[in-house]
């Protein structure tokens, strides 16, 4: 079976689930609009990527396993997959190289596939950056998009950058003899992740609940083959971007009246459904 295309089993799919477990009770995360995923294949969710990548999206992917049987494969920079064994693990779990290639290929296949136009610079956030959207010139989901007729379902994430406070950033380093170290060893700029405080002076994050919303579906199959036509491709991503940003005005708002958007009242209401779980087991 294609490894791009393959369902994990179910046993893995448990895994997954104990393994999040904790992080999940913690969080306790949100979602809001999930009845927005129609049954339209391929599905393009684009969304915004929040500080270090990879704390809250997994939360979104096992919920659409959850909810619509979907297993979202989520294109990944390249530079994860030149690192021995951490590709590897990143594959297992539903991440592919983010080439046109394997684009092509999982469109073609009819899958879900998630993205962050903003890349590896959205994850590396300077200070006054939180939730920003950093897409600079960027059209290429679009025109993957409208190569397809793939539906667009955009999507935003709420809660992660506001457990960090930015004390160090790339632009910081940067400045310093190291950053120009680095500059002539030719790291990217855009992969040096900033850093910072959380629990006190520590790095941990402070305990913040996940808010996910999923915007209406933007449908480009009437538009395929439009994808070389830049004045499409910049009203469909505009399209998008807005949705995303109305997304997370629509999860602050949530927020501000959420009673569990506190750490002991979440940790009280998971503590209320174990106690249910383990009475319906009994």
């Amino acid at each position: 079976m294609d490894d791009l295309t393959a369902r994990p089993p179910e046993a893995f799919i448990g895994g997954v689930r104990k393994l999040m477990a904790p992080w999940k009770a913690l969080n306790s995360p949100f979602f809001l609009g999930m009845e927005n995923v129609p049954e339209d294949r391929p599905l393009l969710l684009v969304g915004n990527h929040t500080i270090y990548g990879m704390l809250d999206a997994p939360f979104l992917a096992l919920e659409l396993f959850e909810r619509h049987g979907i297993w979202v494969r989520s294109l990944g920079d390249h530079i994860h997959f030149k690192v021995p064994g951490w590709g590897a693990m990143l594959r297992r779990y539903g991440v592919v190289d983010g080439t046109r290639e394997n684009c092509d290929r999982l469109m073609e296949a009819g899958e879900a596939i998630l993205v962050f136009p903003g890349g590896a610079r959205e994850v590396a956030k300077r200070k006054g950056e939180k939730y920003q959207l950093i897409w600079k010139e960027r059209l290429g989901f679009v025109r993957m998009a409208l190569k397809h007729g793939c539906t667009i379902i955009p999507f935003s994430a709420l809660g992660v950058e506001d457990g960090f406070d930015i004390m160090f950033d790339a632009d910081d380093l940067l400045r310093t003899p190291l950053g120009g170290l680095l500059r002539l060893a030719g790291v990217r700029e855009d992969i040096i992740w900033p850093i910072s405080r959380g629990i006190g002076p520590t790095p941990l994050p402070r305990p913040q609940r996940f808010y996910f919303d999923i915007s209406a579906p933007i449908r480009t199959a009437p538009l395929q083959g439009q994808q070389d036509d830049d004045e499409v491709c910049w009203t469909i991503r505009e399209e998008v971007q807005a949705s995303i940003e109305a997304g997370l005005d629509r999860l602050r708002a949530y927020r501000r009246s959420d009673p569990q958007k506190h750490l002991v009242p979440r940790l009280i209401a998971s503590a209320g459904r174990l106690g249910g779980a383990d009475k319906g087991d009994s």
